[in-house]
This record gives C-alpha cells, sequence and structure tokens, in this order.
C-alpha cells in the first residue's frame, strides 16, 4: 500500500523534481505541499505567497502555509512552528518529503524533528550527482527561472535567467550547478505535473547588500487537459 506523503515546497525546481518522482513513484502517493514564509513571501527564493497559491492550485494538491516570524528563526521556533503546522494541516500523511541533495548533515537535522512527531523523513534526491540532476531537470521540462542570485557566490546578472544548458555552461567552475551551496534560487513556472503554467513579466531586478532578486508580474495560465 502506498504511504502519503506531504512535500515541502520553495517554489523552486528541487522541490519540483522531488514533487514528479514521489507522483512517479509506486511508493507514495502525494496528498499536498507545504511551505513556510515571512510575512507574503518565501525566503531565500523572495517569492510571493500569491505565486505558490498558483503552483499548488495548477498541481492540484492543498497548500499548507506556515508563517515565520524571522528568516533564521531559532531552531526550537523554527521546528515547533513547522510541527504544528503539519499537525494541523488536516491532512493524512505518514510521511514528509525534503528536495535536499547534499548529504552535509541536513537529513539528521530535518529528522531530529520531523520523526519525533511521528513523520518519516524522505529525501528522494539525497546523495545524487549535481549534474546528473540539473540534467534530469532540464530533461524533464521543468521551466524555471533564477530569481535569487548571491552576488558573493556568482554574477547578479544571472538574475532574470532561464535555467537551462546555456546558463549552466557559464556557470564558475566552483559553483553547483543546482545551486545547492545558496548559490541560486528558482521559480518553477511549468512542468507536467501543471494544469497549465504561470506567466512572468519581469520588472526589475531588486539588489540588495549581498543577495539580487528578480522581481516580476505573475499570471496563471490553464490549460483544458492537465498533462501527465
Amino acid at each position: 500500500m502506498k504511504k502519503n506523503v506531504i512535500v515541502s515546497w520553495s517554489s523552486g525546481k528541487d522541490s519540483t523534481l522531488t514533487l514528479e518522482r514521489l507522483i512517479e513513484s509506486d511508493d507514495y502517493n502525494v496528498v499536498g505541499i507545504f511551505t513556510t514564509h515571512l510575512k507574503d513571501e518565501v525566503p531565500f527564493q523572495a517569492t510571493p505567497l500569491s505565486v505558490i497559491k498558483m503552483q499548488a492550485e495548477l498541481l492540484a494538491l492543498p497548500l499548507v502555509t506556515i508563517a515565520l516570524p524571522a528568516v533564521f528563526p531559532s531552531n526550537e521556533i523554527y521546528q515547533s512552528l513547522v510541527v504544528d503546522g503539519l499537525r494541523n494541516a488536516k491532512l493524512e500523511f505518514s510521511c514528509v518529503a525534503f528536495g535536499d541533495m547534499f548529504c552535509n548533515g541536513i537529513a539528521e537535522y530535518r529528522r531530529s524533528y520531523i520523526e519525533p512527531a511521528g513523520w518519516e523523513c524522505i529525501f528522494p534526491l539525497m546523495g545524487e550527482d549535481s549534474d546528473k540532476l540539473a540534467n534530469e531537470i532540464i530533461t524533464r521540462d521543468i521551466k524555471t527561472m533564477l530569481v535569487t542570485a548571491d552576488g558573493e557566490r556568482i554574477s547578479r546578472q544571472f538574475c532574470g535567467r532561464w535555467y537551462d544548458q546555456d546558463l549552466l555552461a557559464e556557470l564558475p567552475v566552483d559553483v553547483d550547478v543546482c545551486g545547492e551551496n545558496g548559490e541560486f534560487h528558482t521559480l518553477v513556472t511549468q512542468t507536467r505535473s501543471f494544469s497549465g503554467e504561470i506567466e512572468l513579466q519581469l520588472s526589475s531586478v531588486e539588489h540588495g547588500e549581498r543577495f539580487s532578486h528578480q522581481r516580476y508580474q505573475a499570471k496563471m495560465l490553464r490549460k483544458a487537459n492537465r498533462r501527465v
């Protein structure tokens, strides 16, 4: 029997690939997605909560939103908020999935507060080669844009670029092609699991002291037939 799973959703390519692998799996049944946010944006991606809701609607999945008091609350506060948010989600699930890729202690950290709450932690992408995963994202036609760039690691000019083979070829050799060290963050606008797409009208790139964010207006476009 398939296990019910809820997926941690950042709006980007890693959570999308995680979701699609689970949808295709014979072992899991995806019952929803959840995201943490500060005010009306997802931290790091700076994705407006309204766009996250568009993605959930295109996925035809329930969305659980968990408000944070700060970008970096204490571990105790963060863990408590996530666990309480999932418990109050009114969804039945036994597993919580994350799109982490590197074996750098993050899996142990997530298990430390998810599993005592009674759920199993799963990591469909963990330990896989970044180049392989990047190629899979592109081959699957997961259309995604770089919306955040860490100016200390890559050029700010990468903001607003589509994630494709041309972009991968231009990344510095010391940059992970999936941005798993935080070099960049992405927004998915179209994928096989969506019943349509999100159209972006780019406005400006907002430069902070370290991070740059692509700003845009988003519009949801539906298709008559959902692609599977």
